[in-house]
């Protein structure tokens, strides 16, 4: 067993002795879960760089990472919910049970009590090595690989406001990004690049290396270069790339070992809940493509060959994976092309020019396949990437989902859940239209009820639901800018020519290690996005009452103010 032990920290009445639907209360249990895996073993093979890390007497690599249970009391329903924490934070409860945000991460608030009424074993796993584990985020300490060869970071800025000093780590998320900084290596501080460009397609021109610099920002702190310098700052807006090779190598891939082996240990006899015969697994945005990467590597299978999660449930994930298993890879990166961009999208078979492959066949090769729900809003099909999932690359046709998946558009919807009032600005930035107001949630609750009846009792879920040519529900992105000129709606459209496209890229992920950024290799891959009806609504997927009685236009897009 790769868990060797959950060190508990914490034991305390969840929700304050809170009761809960027949009865039921929950405790609370917080720890240090240890780890120690076989680099030699078949089912850690895909792991890139592991063969490297630092080995202990018996040949396994040991590591650790912040693990939660949520108990319930008398057994509950038998089933495990698995959060893949976001950026270190538990976000089950918010979308499950309504919870609000919380500012300070130890708290976990059983809003209205939707999965501890119906007796769910709730668990939180740490993944994520750059996350700072202050205020009750989850975090991994994952191993070192001492001076690899070969290999570099990219990161990417656009910011809303002029500054001049960045943090080195990934700042596309605003105020919700928050994480370590990623020094350079001393020796190699003079070969880092730079470019900026306008948008994410345009031509990049690249800043002289004398008009920027690594820098530390706290005098009298220890010397740790944790911040990039430009001189005249960084403009609003604008898009800068910078590449440089770190000064230290965790072995990321780790981060699906632990939430593999950390599934399987709360089905075996050593975990400290009762009753628990079926995992599934839940991930969000930045942990939905971490899913899909895990299914990418076949890793639903552990050392002693027994299946981690019967059932997953990927939201807002689209057609990629993410920079969850290369070398210098840096998780929260989203919209840098890198090995998370890569073919193939579609979970079966299929040949575009001279790529060919599914998204699980790996995990098909050695078995273990769980059951799968994969849930988009339209801001995903927007962006460029959830329309390749269903989409035959080579010939251009709908391609079938397989049994073991559904696959929902949730129509009209932008990738967090919408508020009334309407804002236009929230923890990423500011929109040149009023964020979309469609709360969905209601949606991700009946498909986790549906999935678990699939698991357990395999009661068939609803069909799948998203756009198909074959039905004239899908569209190009440009005909749907057009479609909403003619009916004069409100909206601010976006330029089609600036939107993001997914391209392929000159990248090996069975190597892991790259020289960046990534060199494009040919013409974007298509994409596909639902058709609108006369109101500028989407006409694919699950509609909410939002849309089939609409008082407006609801879009997956929303372009920078």
């Amino acid at each position: 067993m790769a868990v060797e032990r959950f060190e508990t920290t914490r034991r305390e009445p969840f929700a304050g002795g809170r009761v809960f639907a027949d009865g039921r209360t929950y405790e609370r249990l917080d720890g240090l879960v240890h780890y120690a895996v076989d680099p030699e073993n078949e089912a850690n093979s895909r792991i890139i760089d592991l063969d490297l890390a630092p080995r202990e007497a018996d040949g396994r690599v040991r590591f650790s990472g912040d693990g939660t249970i949520l108990v319930p009391s008398g057994g509950g329903n038998g089933a495990a919910l698995l959060d893949v924490p976001n950026r270190g934070h538990r976000v089950a409860p918010r979308r499950f049970c309504y919870a609000p945000d919380v500012v300070d991460d130890r708290v976990i608030d059983p809003g209205d009590g939707f999965l501890f009424d119906a007796g769910w074993t709730v668990a939180f796993c740490a993944w994520q090595w750059d996350v700072p584990r202050d205020a009750g985020r989850m975090g991994l300490d994952a191993p070192r690989v001492a001076e690899p060869d070969g290999g570099e970071m990219q990161l990417r800025f656009q910011v809303s406001t002029r500054c001049s000093t960045l943090a080195l780590t990934d700042q596309h998320l605003g105020s919700i990004g928050n994480h370590l900084p990623i020094p350079p290596a001393a020796q190699a501080e003079a070969n880092g690049r730079m470019t900026v460009r306008d948008a994410p397609l345009s031509a990049a021109t690249p800043i002289d290396r004398d008009a920027w610099r690594f820098v530390a920002t706290e005098p009298g702190a220890r010397s740790e270069k944790t911040h990039v310098e430009l001189d005249g700052g960084f403009e609003p807006g604008r898009i800068y790339d910078l590449v440089y090779r770190p000064a230290e190598c965790p072995v990321v891939g780790c981060a699906l070992l632990a939430m593999r082996d950390f599934a399987t240990w709360l089905k075996s006899p050593d975990r400290p809940v009762e009753s628990v015969e079926h995992v599934i697994g839940d991930g969000v945005s930045q942990c939905g493509r971490f899913l899909r990467t895990y299914l990418f590597n076949g890793l639903n299978v552990d050392e002693q060959d027994q299946q981690a999660f019967d059932g997953l449930l990927i939201h807002v994930a689209g057609g990629r994976c993410g920079e969850f298993n290369h070398r210098y890879a840096q998780p929260s990166v989203q919209p840098t092309p890198s090995f998370g961009h890569l073919f193939p999208f579609a979970d079966e078979p299929q040949r575009a020019g001279d790529a060919n492959g599914g998204l699980l066949d790996c995990q098909r090769a050695v078995g273990g396949v769980p059951k799968i729900f994969a849930t988009d809003t339209s801001a995903e099909y927007w962006r460029g990437d959830a329309g390749l999932t269903h989409i035959n690359l080579g010939s251009g046709d709908d391609v079938a989902v397989a049994d073991d998946t559904r696959r929902y558009l949730f129509s009209s919807t932008q990738h967090a859940t919408g508020v009334v009032p309407l804002i236009d600005e929230n923890s990423f930035g500011r929109g040149a239209n009023p964020f979309n107001a469609i709360d969905y949630r209601p949606l991700i609750r009946a498909a986790l009820v549906n999935l678990l009846r699939w698991v357990k009792d395999d009661v068939e879920p609803p069909p799948s639901a998203f756009p198909q040519l074959n039905d004239g529900t899908a569209a190009r992105r440009a005909d749907v800018i057009d479609r909403l000129a003619s009916i004069q709606s409100p909206v601010i459209r976006p330029d089609e020519t600036v939107l993001n496209r997914i391209h392929p890229l000159a990248l090996d992920p069975a190597d892991g290690i790259a020289d960046m950024p990534a060199e494009v290799c040919r013409e974007p891959w298509p994409t596909l996005v639902s058709a609108i009806d006369e109101d500028g609504n989407e006409t694919a997927g699950i509609l909410m009452p939002d849309v089939t009685v609409p008082v407006g236009t609801h879009t997956g897009f929303n372009p920078r103010h």
